[in-house]
């Protein structure tokens, strides 16, 4: 993957990437490795906190590892990896507006329009989303380079 924008917005489905070992995983860390332009937010921590309480109920991994996982990703924050946005109601308003105009055409989730507004707030050029759905509608906004390309069905 090569990632020519910046900055970059990283979704929950491509941070969890990162720190789990999934499809893609190592192509996408060798993509970041070396960048100071990269973008969270608050809702990508929650939900990776979510999809880790998942795989530790599912016995995917254990306990002691998620809480490891989550613990290093503040440590990379910390180091300054990635920049931390919080989700202000400006955000909330610019995730409404989202939710009514292009949510009128394609099916968009509460917490996708949330990492839109966020992104579109924050100016980043790029989005990384694994997430099929979330690929579909940023790509319909044409205000981000949505990677990877292409998401299969």
């Amino acid at each position: 993957m090569r990632i020519e924008s910046s900055p970059v917005y990283l979704d929950t489905s491509a941070l969890a990437k990162l720190y789990v070992q999934e499809t893609d995983s190592d192509e996408l860390d060798s993509a970041l490795v070396g960048r100071h332009d990269l973008f969270i937010s608050e809702l990508t921590l929650t939900e990776l906190t979510s999809a880790l309480a998942r795989r530790i109920r599912e016995g995917v991994i254990e306990a002691a590892a998620g809480r490891s996982i989550y613990q290093q990703v503040f440590r990379d924050i910390q180091a300054g990896e990635y920049r931390l946005l919080d989700l202000t109601s400006a955000t909330h308003r610019e995730a409404e507006r989202l939710l009514l105009t292009i949510g009128r055409h394609a099916p968009i989730r509460a917490a996708d329009s949330l990492h839109l507004a966020t992104a579109a707030l924050a100016e980043v050029r790029a989005l990384i989303t694994y997430d099929r759905p979330m690929h579909v509608v940023a790509s319909a906004l044409g205000s981000f380079d949505v990677l990877p390309q292409p998401i299969p069905p």
